[in-house]
């Protein structure tokens, strides 16, 4: 050995010792979301929200007693927490990590089972998961309604305490924190800022979109209008068209142009390209002044729109489809015309995953009993619910998908939002009268009175479901969870026309919006007489692809007699002059 080499005492560097620059970096990160978190504060606090200053603001942490007493059961949770962890680590499993382990995009990340600490965690997480649900589905003594709770309940605590959602023990999360030094967490806590500033929950960038510029594009004019509905009418793309119009009634609860999302999703520009006049109801968003709005209103525009079609077109009926919540609506709307033998107004009826018979509802009844209902009234004050409160129901029957994962995603990963239409869509939330929403709720979801004859009038007159006997298409998604299959299905025990039953591939959403080009899923027909839902499952035919074909072909068969696409098929050239452009104000409204 050498002199130089024997005097040499300078020590290796230590590769788990942070740099200066690290060290610099990290303080510099922290010092940012300080400050972020400071003007957020502020902006709070301009808006009149103080509890949320003094929450940001360390000068006031010790000086809340409420606060200290926060802090010392925290600092407790959190010692609980890290000797339990702790404990997990330093056991010697007695078996191998999973070879196979279950297909769960929480869990992706390799670490998650080739790392034995990350494996445990994940392996107690289902074990502990598992034992909570089984325990709830085994619980004595308890009802059907009430083991439904409990089992949802359980289910949405057991998708909420998973490691996944914990920075501290996300193995994903903490490799991509170290990769960025820290700027992958500054960056989702932007995001969760900003998310608190706006109420809501950001499934993409709120400003990726603009309704009537990069979404809601199809060509047409707002042609009539009242308080609670503007009536858009498209621009026809063919030389004739059928001479029997189209109009479409979407959900109150959502923005119309779910099926009008962007030309190559476009239900409303496919159905102008095979020869349809089209019509869209967009309807307003509450305020203020729609806090006496009830059922009758809706149903009353409807016959509304189906009368001012009629006239500007002059033509005896039109065809009709009703999206959801609204397809419930058009069903009474229906048995109200055929009551007073007005029936021949609507030559067909379309219903997209839509319910009459409340009975099978799924998870959404769960919101329907008394302590939910009285929130409901105090949340809706000022004679409205806020659409956000709707929204959070919604991604709450999918909280895994629709909240934490978008949690990790945004939040713990400080990932770019993607830039998903559907997601836009699903985020630009309305308001709900207040009076009508609960009226529903009661008497459809929770007393299922729609399918009792008589016992639910419209505008004064007693409705009864069997005297419908307009043709009706009935479509139902396999997989959905706000219309389940077994709940849509019973339409074709209560109408007593002509009935088509198609069961397409996905659910909700896309089960509805799958545009032919896309290639995507399937579709189910068969015997439309078969007594129960069973029977038809088991004797349907599946075709590959969009049902949307099948559908016009349907629209075909009940009329396809065709006239010039001129005067009145025009927008605006007819006796309802042009508003404005589509897609019109109320959709633009918060």
């Amino acid at each position: 050995m050498s002199d130089t080499a024997k005097n040499d005492t300078r020590e290796a560097p230590n590769p788990f010792m942070p740099s200066p620059d690290d060290i610099q970096h990290w303080a510099s990160v922290m010092g940012r979301a300080q400050q972020m978190m400071l003007e957020y504060a502020l902006g709070q606090a301009n808006d009149g929200n103080s509890a949320a200053a003094s929450l940001f603001d360390p000068a006031h942490w010790l000086q809340n007693p409420t606060t200290q007493a926060w802090a010392e059961q925290s600092s407790k949770l959190w010692e609980q927490g890290v000797a339990f962890w702790t404990s997990l680590a330093t056991i010697q499993p007695s078996f191998a990590p999973d070879a196979d382990p279950r297909k769960d995009k929480r869990f992706a990340d390799p670490d998650w089972t080739e790392n034995p600490v990350f494996a445990l965690i994940r392996q107690t997480y289902g074990l502990l998961a598992e034992q909570l649900l089984t325990t709830t589905r085994t619980m004595q003594g308890l009802d059907e309604n009430a083991r439904a709770k409990m089992e949802f309940a359980a289910k949405s605590m057991t998708e909420a305490l998973s490691p996944s959602n914990l920075a501290i023990t996300n193995p994903e999360v903490i490799k991509r924190a170290v990769e960025t030094r820290g700027e992958s967490l500054l960056k989702g806590l932007k995001h969760m800022l900003a998310d608190l500033s706006r109420g809501q929950l950001s499934h993409v960038d709120p400003d990726a979109f603009e309704v009537g510029v990069n979404i809601a594009t199809t060509p047409g004019k707002v042609i009539h209008e009242t308080d609670l509905y503007q009536l858009i009418h498209y621009a026809p793309a063919t030389k004739e068209v059928f001479a029997v119009p189209l109009v479409i009634f979407p959900p109150w609860i959502n923005r119309f142009y779910i099926l009008d999302l962007n030309p190559a999703k476009s239900f409303v520009a496919w159905a102008v390209e095979q020869g349809l006049s089209v019509f869209m109801v967009s309807w307003k968003s509450a305020d203020a002044s729609m806090s006496e709005v009830v059922w009758d209103d809706y149903v009353a525009a409807q016959v509304d729109a189906i009368d001012t079609v009629r006239e500007l077109l002059d033509v005896p009926h039109v065809h009709t489809i009703g999206y959801c919540v609204a397809g419930t609506t058009l069903a009474a709307t229906l048995a109200m015309l055929a009551a007073r033998e007005e029936a021949g107004k609507v030559k067909s009826v379309t219903f997209f995953t839509a319910q009459v018979d409340f009975e099978l509802a799924g998870d959404l009844k769960m919101f329907v009993d008394d302590s939910y209902l009285t929130l409901l009234q105090q949340l809706s004050a000022g004679g409205f619910l806020d659409g956000r409160y709707m929204a959070a129901t919604f991604n709450s029957l999918r909280g895994r998908d629709l909240i934490w994962n978008y949690v990790v995603s945004n939040y713990l990963l400080g990932n770019d939002y993607p830039p998903f239409d559907l997601l836009y869509w699903n985020g630009d939330v309305t308001n709900l009268p207040a009076k009508w929403h609960r009226q529903y709720l009661v008497d459809l979801y929770r007393d299922n009175r729609l399918v009792i004859p008589n016992s639910l009038s419209v505008m004064g007159t007693p409705i009864d479901l069997r005297k419908i006997e307009t043709p009706a298409y009935i479509q139902a998604g396999r997989e959905d969870h706000i219309a389940p299959l077994a709940s849509v299905w019973r339409l074709m025990d209560h109408l007593s026309g002509r009935k088509t039953f198609v069961l397409a591939g996905s659910g909700h959403i896309a089960g509805v919006v799958n545009p032919p080009a896309a290639g995507k899923y399937q579709y189910w027909t068969g015997d439309d007489a078969a007594a129960t839902l069973d029977d038809f499952v088991a004797g349907a035919t599946e075709t590959k692809g969009s049902w949307w074909p099948h559908w016009i072909g349907w629209i075909a068969q009940q009329d396809d007699a065709k006239t010039a696409a001129k005067g009145a098929r025009i927008p605006g050239k007819g006796k309802k002059k042009a508003i404005e452009d589509a897609p019109g104000r109320y959709v633009k409204q918060r």
